[in-house]
């Protein structure tokens, strides 16, 4: 039988916690397959408060987990969370033995801590993922990805993203079709298309820099042909120092900054009303709707329709 042990850390985040014990912890061999045996593993056996006021009974300590086949961690309270070191040893040991190591949200920040994410593709939830990356530099963070399948250590983004990941597991283990059958018992599909970019705010023109009147003026006429050189004229710069001067205070390029703006803006029109695609590629500057199309699903993830049909209010 696979095994499947669960880290509770002090703290532990309730969604994230129950995410596995509900996929994992419930028997369902009537679909055919061998379920998983299951186990609940602390820094010592016994009770251990969540974050969210709830008290669970962890019937194991370390060794469970060194002993598990798959290995899955929830985020505590806090990404600044020092983990006992017993729980980290067993975990690295599960991963030694050859145990599958698996993170949902912010567990992977306790997987690094490990010191299992060095060299490796991962991600996060898109908050976190900065502090991710700079705390953990040799980890190859991808802030866009609902999870990243990297062999034997599997990483989650945020919340809903850990079932994602879990049903793929079943998956792996067991064939689409029983992945298939425990997503219509829990309501939810076996896979969802795109990344976690569509759920990652993007924020507006940013102020109090010397190049806010031209942002402005952007932001009010997205429909205009800007361009570099129409820009920096506004500015009363040339090209070269403009975009010199824009990439210090803005952080990106013209371009870039300009079609994020545009993505948001098609974004926000997508979510709130039900005008055609090619009205709102023309109202937020694209040119038609196949340009809208192809830089929405290289930024968001997605095609526009699939965003409004998620996202529409």
């Amino acid at each position: 039988m696979h095994t499947v042990a669960v880290v509770v850390p002090d703290g532990a985040l309730t969604f994230e916690l129950a995410v596995p014990c509900e996929v994992f912890g419930t028997d369902r061999s009537y679909l055919g397959v061998p379920w998983y045996g299951f186990r609940m593993c602390a820094a010592r056996p016994g009770p251990v408060r969540l974050s969210g006021g709830f008290t669970v009974d962890a019937g194991y300590g370390p060794e469970g987990v060194a002993a598990a086949d798959t290995v899955i961690v929830p985020p505590g309270a806090s990404t600044g969370d020092v983990t006992p070191p017993e729980l980290l040893d067993a975990i690295r040991a599960a991963h030694a033995r050859g145990a599958r190591i698996v993170s949902i949200c912010a567990g992977a920040f306790i997987l690094a801590q490990a010191g299992l994410l060095d060299g490796r593709r991962v991600t996060t939830h898109w908050m976190y993922a900065e502090d991710l990356a700079r705390r953990y530099p040799d980890a190859k963070v991808d802030a866009a990805a609902l999870y990243v399948d990297d062999g034997d250590v599997l990483t989650s983004a945020g919340t809903a993203a850990g079932l994602d990941l879990c049903l793929y597991l079943i998956s792996r283990d067991h064939g689409a079709h029983v992945a298939a059958g425990v997503g219509r018992r829990l309501v939810v599909p076996p896979h969802r298309d795109g990344g976690q970019a569509q759920f990652i705010e993007q924020p507006p023109a940013p102020r109090g820099t010397g190049l806010g009147p031209v942002l402005d003026d952007v932001m009010r006429r997205l429909d205009a042909p800007h361009t570099v050189r129409s820009l920096a004229s506004a500015a009363g710069m040339s090209p070269r120092t403009f975009i010199r001067r824009f990439r210090d205070e803005v952080g990106a390029s013209p371009i870039q900054w300009l079609t994020a703006q545009r993505i948001r803006a098609a974004r926000e029109r997508l979510e709130g009303g039900d005008e055609p695609v090619e009205t709102i590629a023309r109202r937020c500057g694209f040119a038609g709707a196949d340009g809208l199309r192809k830089h929405f699903t290289r930024f968001v993830g997605v095609t526009p329709y699939q965003y409004r049909r998620t996202f529409r209010a």
